[in-house]
């Protein structure tokens, strides 16, 4: 059985593959910049993803490995994705 959940909801140790870019946002502008800026940054479908670190702070920001490279991101940010979870993940 496989799970689906947005990003900002993973946590540390959490790996899988991004099924779906954008549609969190709540102002169009906004959700088409950021999807423009994730993708540029390798958040594509189906690309590899790892949870990495969360910051000490709200678990805020947070280290995500995409495929061969690390980037940080805002858990607001990251909640423009959508993730498969591997199994065992939870």
């Amino acid at each position: 059985m496989t799970d689906t959940i947005k990003l900002s909801q993973a946590r540390r140790g959490d790996r899988g593959v991004i099924v779906q870019v954008g549609g969190d946002c709540h102002h169009q502008e906004h959700e088409a910049e950021l999807e423009r800026r994730l993708l540029e940054l390798g958040f594509v479908e189906g690309a590899r993803v790892e949870l990495l670190h969360e910051g000490l702070f709200g678990r805020d920001p947070i280290a995500i490995k995409v495929d061969d490279m690390r980037v940080a991101l805002r858990r607001h940010e990251a909640a423009s994705l959508t993730v498969r979870l591997d199994e065992g993940a939870l």
